[in-house]
């Protein structure tokens, strides 16, 4: 016999106590206990009793092991079951994470709708939206999306039940920080519910070989809300990316157990759902305009090459000090490509309004786009056009003491910049040694013009 009790843990010291206290009794930290669920073994024998212990059990080597293969199953969007790996694989959990509008619930009722047109069993469970409400969606969705059987609830012991009666295929529960388990007092989204709602879901999936999408909600700086152990239970975990403002959106696998995390897909939001973007730098390439403070990253999205527009404007400003608005890369990232820009290519924005935006909504968190915002900037103070028939094209890290230094895959990057005409392509090499050099080379200056 066993009976459930509930515990509260420090997170800094775990040390436990039978009700909650603002200061934890063992380390003195304040508002570090953490409500979690406890078996406690009763002795069948009477009051108290020893506890037993356990055999010993014998290790088996990996040679011996039988690994069984899955068949994985398609959702049929491509560029999702790429950055999965080839597809869902039964039995393992997702964990998706998003900001709010991103099309999380979108992306994942198409994906049903798909399994469930191809024969497969799929269940989706929401605590945020009504059955009405998911319906109004999927009315616009391809597919078999108004198929998929809908289950409203936030009760865990409900949503187990259902899950253990019905056996889909393919699971989706909106979201993980919406259900509530009774045998705990915390409210939903907290971090006992949280880590107890995901251990007792992983439990079941992997009993009955169901594979579940579990929708997660972010913090205000973009990461995934809960406690860490969340995303140490599931088997991946997916970030959709992207503004609100924007159609585009990119689906990257930050943990993944049955694939690699290098890839990376892209979607576009229309009114009818989420498209495939099978080729986002012929869009973004298109797009491109021939201007000062213009310029073409050739950035690695994962494996993939992909071509974007990085802007810079540089004005004059009466503010001290003067704004540095970035959107697309990180801030501090700009204010060293600056420093460094000034310092040994003799180029300063120093009492000027910098802004710079990665067109389309894409982030680039890659050291190889220093070079393209130190050459957009350059451009922009100069006021000169780069590139006579086609923008330039460009990559490379910048350090600190002026030189470039190579980056990952340049030759997939070549190849995609060639593909689309754009010539010639501005990289660390023999000729471009230093930022200097390739300030010199992009804004076609002599020396004395480039020169502090």
């Amino acid at each position: 016999m066993a009976r459930a009790t509930s515990v509260f843990v420090c997170s800094s010291c775990a040390a436990e106590t039978p009700r909650w206290m603002g200061q934890c009794p063992g380390c003195g930290e304040w508002n570090t206990l953490n409500e979690e669920a406890k078996v406690k073994p009763v002795a069948a024998g009477g009051r108290g009793g020893g506890a037993t212990r356990a055999a010993a059990s014998r290790p088996t080597r990996l040679s011996d092991v039988a690994a069984e293969r899955h068949a994985r199953l398609k959702t049929g969007i491509g560029e999702l079951d790429q950055v999965l790996g080839g597809g869902l694989v039964p039995g393992s959990l997702v964990l998706l994470g998003g900001s709010p509008g991103i099309g999380k619930s979108t992306l994942t009722n198409m994906a049903l709708g798909n399994l469930e047109g191809a024969g497969h069993k799929t269940l989706y469970i929401s605590g945020e939206e009504s059955a009405a409400q998911i319906r109004l969606r999927a009315e616009r969705l391809p597919g078999a999306a108004l198929q998929v059987p809908v289950l409203a609830e936030t009760d865990l012991d409900v949503v187990l039940a259902t899950m253990e009666a019905e056996a889909p295929a393919v699971c989706v529960v909106d979201s993980v920080q919406t259900l509530h388990a009774s045998d705990l007092t915390g409210a939903a989204g907290s971090v006992g519910q949280v880590r107890e709602v995901a251990d007792r879901i992983t439990r079941v999936a992997k009993q009955r070989n169901i594979a579940v999408l579990l929708v997660g909600h972010v913090t205000k700086e973009g990461a995934l809300a809960g406690p860490r152990v969340l995303e140490h239970l599931v088997d991946c975990v997916l970030q959709f990316e992207g503004e609100r403002e924007r159609t585009y959106r990119t689906l990257r696998a930050l943990k993944n157990r049955f694939g690699s995390t290098n890839d990376v897909g892209v979607f576009e939001m229309r009114s009818d759902g989420l498209v495939e973007v099978q080729d986002a730098s012929a869009r973004f390439v298109g797009e491109a305009t021939r201007a000062p403070g213009s310029v073409v990253l050739a950035a690695m999205e994962g494996s993939r090459p992909l071509l974007v527009e990085v802007q810079a404007l540089v004005s004059p400003s009466e503010l001290v000090p003067p704004r540095r608005v970035v959107n697309g890369i990180d801030r501090n990232r700009l204010a060293l490509v600056l420093a460094v820009l000034a310092r040994h290519a003799g180029i300063g924005a120093g009492t000027s309004d910098v802004f710079v935006n990665v067109a389309g909504g894409v982030r680039i968190d890659e050291p190889g786009a220093d070079l393209a915002v130190a050459l957009a900037v350059a451009s922009a103070v100069r006021g000169v056009t780069m590139g006579e028939l086609a923008p330039i094209a460009c990559f490379g890290e910048v350090g600190l003491t002026g030189e470039l230094r190579t980056v990952a895959h340049a030759d997939r990057r070549l190849a995609e910049a060639a593909k689309f005409g754009l010539k010639p392509v501005i990289a660390p090499g023999a000729e471009t040694p230093s930022l200097r050099a390739a300030v010199r080379a992009a804004l076609g200056a002599p020396p004395s013009r480039v020169a502090a």
